[in-house]
C-alpha cells in the first residue's frame, strides 16, 4: 500500500524556516501573516505497519502528522 504522510510542526513550536519565508514574502508582496513549513513523506509498506513506521520517522513531541492513502492508479 502507498501512503503520503504530511508532517508539520505543532502549534506553539517555533518554525524558524516559516518565519524567514514569511519575512521575505512580506518584504516582496506584503500582507503575508504566517507561513508554516512542513514535509511530505512517501511510504510504501504493509497496511499493518504504517503507524509504527510513521512513529519512527516523525518526532511526536514536536510534530503533528496526517496519513493519507494514495490511489493505486497514480
Amino acid at each position: 500500500m502507498k501512503y503520503e504522510v504530511y508532517v508539520t510542526l505543532r502549534n506553539g513550536i517555533l518554525d524558524k524556516a516559516g518565519n524567514a519565508v514569511t519575512k521575505v514574502l512580506n518584504d516582496r508582496y506584503g500582507g503575508v501573516e504566517s507561513v508554516r513549513i512542513g514535509k511530505i513523506i512517501h511510504i510504501e509498506c504493509n497496511e499493518k505497519d504504517i503507524d509504527k513506521i510513521v512513529k519512527e520517522v516523525t518526532n511526536e513531541v514536536m510534530e503533528d502528522y496526517e496519513i493519507k492513502t494514495c490511489s493505486s492508479t497514480g
